[in-house]
């Protein structure tokens, strides 16, 4: 499908989405390996959009598993339709009087028809082309994480009462961590791995300037270079690309054509997500904003 990287960075680009050479190469290495594509980042520097890009130019599904803390097997993979094999009880009535008939009957209450597919197994089973999303593993705990093993290294799982699955057509896994924990080595190896890093500040501008059509060179670029100010100060959430985008979004939306005081100020909670960091901000960034953008 694609022959180097820069024609994945070309396709990305073609969808929207602006990747560094890393980036791209990760990806191509990904797509042409059929390997899991481990994304470690800072939150906001893109790692679901790419999977999300990678789904388009690669014309597949992208299924999504947003992990969190607590979830199981159930919530990944299946569960059994508890309402349809009530019915399916009902329905058979009293012809099963007889021990063997009542054995049957039980059995046939775990058949494929009777189960709900999770995200894990909908990959799994699609018959064509998908992206499986397993966004923020980091959420999850030690459990999940070896639940998925088998599914990274043999394209399969396992239910108990039907045996193993496996993938006709494999799906294309991304998974992606904000790094709120180490994930475990066993999990890493079986994946290629890439840190994501905040684009710097040309590509930021592209970036910005490319999903807010609206938005002048100058703004977007202001915008630019007040978030990599943001990031700098140790934040309780520095701001991502998002951030930066929402922000220039809201400036266009007050009427604003510069990044000025009185702008910045009425629009902050656009690009800041915390008290702490929005007292910090306006102490210590916003009353030099003017000499910031000069540079």
């Amino acid at each position: 499908m694609f022959t180097d990287p820069s024609q994945v960075a070309d396709a990305l680009t073609a969808v929207g989405y602006l990747p560094d050479l890393g980036v791209a190469t990760a990806a191509y290495l990904a797509i042409g390996m059929r390997r899991p594509l481990f994304l470690e980042g800072d939150p906001g520097v893109g790692k679901t959009a790419l999977a999300s890009a990678l789904a388009q130019i690669t014309d597949s599904e992208l299924i999504r598993l947003q992990c969190y803390e607590g979830i199981d097997v159930s919530q990944a993979l299946y569960d059994w339709n508890f309402p349809r094999q009530i019915l399916h009880l009902r329905a058979a009535g009293d012809s099963t009087a007889d021990t063997a008939d009542t054995t049957k009957l039980e059995a046939s209450l775990y058949q494929r028809e009777f189960l709900i597919a999770g995200p894990v197994l909908r990959a799994l089973e699609s018959s064509g082309r998908a992206v499986l999303l397993i966004d923020e593993i980091d959420r999850a705990d030690d459990e999940f994480e070896a639940f998925l093993l088998e599914m990274l290294a043999d394209d399969a799982v396992t239910i108990p009462e039907l045996g193993t699955i496996r993938a006709q057509v494999p799906p294309l896994v991304v998974l992606t961590s904000n790094r709120t924990r180490e994930v475990h080595d066993a999990l890493k190896r079986r994946c290629l791995y890439h840190w994501v890093e905040h684009p710097d500040l040309e590509r930021e501008v592209d970036i910005i300037r490319r999903r807010v059509p609206g938005a002048a060179a100058a703004i977007a670029r202001q915008v630019a270079l007040v978030v990599r100010r943001l990031r700098e100060l140790g934040l309780v959430k520095p701001p991502g690309v998002a951030e930066s985008i929402d922000w220039t979004q809201a400036l266009l939306m007050v009427g604003a054509d510069r990044l000025d005081g009185p702008a910045a100020t009425a629009t902050l909670g656009a690009a800041v997500k915390y008290r702490e960091d929005e007292l910090r901000v306006r102490r210590e960034v916003l009353p030099d904003l003017e000499a910031l953008l000069s540079q």
